[in-house]
């Protein structure tokens, strides 16, 4: 088990694009053990996504997964682990108003911020044996990948926050009576 280090918000690496990972590269120790890593770290951190960005690697790969209850995000749905090698996504409808979430992430730690995205989009990708994915994906799940693929561009949460007035510490968030999801 390895734990890497996140970067954290003002790390330069944040604010670069990614390369994509060509079809050789999944297949080579370093790549697996990249990911072996990166899960090992998104759970060590109580995550729901990580990006390689957020790890000092600017490939486009990103994990997801939150099958038990998260400390971070009770109430949102569970998420099965998952691999996104060179995602893609389409958005399928405009955010609407007041269907957001207050967003959090392991490289803005201890903040929360309320961000209106699409609800719906389509996403595409390769998992790690190069099986090509195409799907529509609503709700909660939707933000998650656009949060998560965000990073893969150099694009943080705050960067789309509604309002900075919506953003603070997350213990005064959640003490103000805001809903983290």
């Amino acid at each position: 088990m390895s734990i890497l280090k996140v970067l954290r918000m003002g790390d330069p690496i944040l604010r670069k694009r990614s390369l994509e990972v060509s079809e050789d590269e999944i297949r080579t120790k370093e790549f697996k053990k990249l990911i072996r890593d990166m899960f090992d770290t998104m759970h060590h951190e109580n995550g729901i996504g990580l990006a390689a960005p957020q790890v000092g690697v600017l490939k486009r790969v990103v994990i997801i997964g939150a099958e038990e209850e998260n400390p971070r995000y009770p109430n949102a749905p569970r998420l099965r682990e998952q691999i996104l090698i060179n995602p893609i996504i389409q958005t399928l409808e405009e955010p609407k108003v007041g269907q957001g979430y207050w967003e959090g992430c392991l490289s803005v730690p201890g903040m929360r911020g309320y961000v209106e995205r699409p609800q719906k989009i389509k996403l595409q990708y390769f998992d790690e044996k190069w099986n090509f994915y195409d799907m529509i994906v609503e709700g909660f799940p939707a933000v998650v990948y656009q949060h998560e693929c965000d990073h893969l561009d150099g694009i943080l949460y705050v960067d789309k926050l509604k309002d900075t007035k919506l953003f603070g510490f997350t213990e005064e968030v959640t003490t103000n009576g805001k809903d983290l999801d």
